[in-house]
């Protein structure tokens, strides 16, 4: 780190600003953006400090992720853009909405954050997303992508008549490609609002752009924006995103108009980092500075899934691989590069993965949609429409199924409360690298929709067990008075709690059908039986369990052990796990109080 001195030699006053080549330790010196405490100090500036701005805000930028871990390559993209929007707009009268929030840390710290942004996703901290709890510079919570025109033309059809405050919504051009944000263009135009879409193209959403808007998009420099003209949306562009005078100039321009307008603004993601210039895929979110050294690290849920899926792919010709947008993160990389005419990255268009899927097995093919927890929520009516009730042979492999650093947008805690309720699924958790593999067989082997489910991180090693059977748990330790079901990574704390205590444990494997068997024998010889799940109580494994012991006249005492009705706030996932009471100590609690109280 000791480089990091000399590559802010160059003064911010020079034409070509500074490319930073590694992440400061300590905190930079940045005088002027220091001063900034709300964007109204930034209309206080004279031009040509904007530049000397831009680049402080960029260098503290990069020091303040490299302390939390978190989203950076989109900020980085965004600063000019960022300082500019708040120089032209009188935010917060003006209301800026940003689609998705990976890109509004420099936001954040233009609106009065700055101090703050050492606690990102820690409790009390500044959410990782724009959140309308904490700020009225966040004038709508975000998350999931493509949702902001639709929210910035509900909020500027509820102004008062003679408002005369500014609606400005940043999409970026991944996400336009979902099917919300065109559904949101057509309102749009059919009203007439009087709105300003900052189109941010820098060609990439996590990964790289796909399909024919991308190509669109890449061609515009040359080719007016015919598509959004024939919407009845009054389009201005390109523009240069990281020269704030042509920003400056083309934004005010762009105020003093009515209607919808769309401003096509060209950025590049990472931008004066040199590694998040070079490949902004691995640089879209960054993890903790003392975190970074994984050379060791255990292999992870996806990391096996993506050997996995190669794997089989290699022997079966009709396996077809579905991702949207997630291909890194879902571990599909090596399959894209040894099997592109089988992969299909389809953008963020969760909806359609799903329904192509149903088609593709419709065909005859053998689809496996890899998708987040968080997005399958996006394709729920697929999921029962097109894929369920035709009992077409898909194999969803959900990952993200946990509590994650982002907070409640990002974690997976309902999956299992709403995928158990569809008619024709069959729901597998697995708890070790040796249950993964096999479950994702037997779900691929299974003639109609499974789906195998499971968390982020480093996933345990483990023996070979008994074969998967349909519907089946396998008995891993016979104990005393209480028997312990764990679905899926609880299995790890669930078998420490048994051991200490002398419990029966069982690893239920499958979340739907239940082993109803083994829950009756269970019942007959224990006084409580206890579920745990990373998962909403909420309709979640234990309540399946529930629901089976009412409904056969099973009276016997029960404990659901998981996430609690109340979103859990952003934190490192073990110390949220705690917040949710799913620690080995809070299992072990919840047994001692169930067991006393009768």
């Amino acid at each position: 780190m000791g480089s990091w001195q000399k590559s802010i030699s160059t003064t911010w006053m020079s034409k070509e600003p500074t490319v930073f080549e590694v992440i400061p330790t300590s905190r930079p010196n940045t005088p002027l953006l220091d001063q900034i405490e709300h964007p109204a100090d930034i209309r206080t500036l004279v031009p040509d400090q904007l530049s000397q701005l831009a680049h402080e805000l960029r260098h503290f930028l990069l020091y303040t992720v490299g302390q939390t871990g978190g989203h950076f390559g989109a900020g980085l993209g965004v600063v000019e853009l960022t300082i500019a929007l708040h120089r032209v707009f009188d935010t917060p009268e003006d209301q800026l909405i940003w689609d998705v929030g990976h890109q509004t840390y420099p936001h954040k710290i233009l609106t009065g954050r700055r101090e703050h942004m050492a606690k990102l996703r820690r409790p009390h901290g500044p959410a990782p997303f724009p959140s309308r709890d904490e700020s009225e510079f966040d004038v709508f919570g975000t998350g999931h992508s493509s949702t902001s025109i639709s929210a910035a033309l509900g909020i500027q059809l509820a102004k008062a008549e003679g408002d005369k405050s500014q609606t400005v919504v940043v999409i970026g051009d991944g996400a336009m490609t979902a099917g919300m944000a065109f559904e949101a263009l057509n309102h749009v135009s059919a009203c007439g609002a009087n709105l300003l879409i900052v189109l941010n193209d820098n060609a990439m959403s996590i990964s790289e752009n796909v399909g024919g808007l991308a190509d669109y998009f890449a061609r515009e420099v040359s080719v007016p924006g015919s598509i959004f003209e024939d919407l009845g949306i009054r389009y201005s562009g390109p523009v240069d995103g990281h020269n704030i005078d042509e920003l400056l100039e083309t934004l005010a321009t762009l105020k003093t108009q009515s209607g919808p307008r769309l401003l096509h603004v060209q950025t590049r993601k990472g931008k004066g980092y040199r590694p998040a210039e070079a490949s902004p895929i691995d640089s879209h979110s960054l993890t903790k500075l003392e975190k970074q050294n994984s050379r060791n690290a255990p292999p992870t849920y996806s990391a096996i899934f993506g050997n996995w899926i190669t794997t089989r792919a290699q022997s079966d010709t009709r396996l077809f691989a579905i991702t949207p947008a997630m291909r890194e993160g879902s571990g599909l990389a090596s399959f894209a590069e040894q099997f592109p005419h089988r992969f299909h990255d389809v953008a963020i268009a969760e909806q359609h993965a799903v329904t192509f899927a149903a088609g593709l097995a419709a065909g005859g093919a053998k689809p496996v949609v890899a998708i987040y927890s968080t997005f399958l929520q996006r394709a729920y009516d697929q999921l029962i429409h097109d894929v369920a009730i035709q009992h077409l042979d898909v194999l969803f492999a959900v990952d993200r199924a946990s509590l994650l650093e982002d907070g409640p947008t990002h974690s997976g805690v309902f999956d299992l409360s709403f995928v158990r309720a569809i008619p024709n699924m069959v729901i597998m958790a697995p708890a070790t690298d040796w249950s993964m593999t096999a479950m994702l067989n037997f779900g691929y082997e299974h003639e109609g929709p499974a789906m195998v489910r499971y968390p982020r991180g480093s996933i345990p090693a483990g023996d070979e067990e008994a074969p998967i059977e349909f519907g089946k748990g396998v008995l891993l330790r016979h104990g005393q008075r209480v028997a312990v079901l764990s679905f899926g990574a609880t299995r790890a704390i669930a078998s420490q709690v048994a051991a200490d205590n002398d419990y029966t444990q069982v690893d239920m494997r499958f979340v739907k059908p239940l082993d109803e068997d083994l829950i009756r024998q269970l019942a007959d010889t224990h006084e409580l039986l206890v579920t745990v799940e990373e998962n909403s109580i909420a309709g979640g494994a234990g309540s399946a369990i529930n629901e089976f012991l009412s409904l056969s006249g099973i009276n016997i005492a029960t404990q659901i052990v998981g996430v609690p009705d109340r979103f859990i706030e952003p934190d490192e996932p073990s110390k949220m796990r705690s917040d949710a009471g799913l620690a080995q100590q809070d299992l072990d609690d919840a047994i001692r109080r169930r067991l006393k109280n009768g």
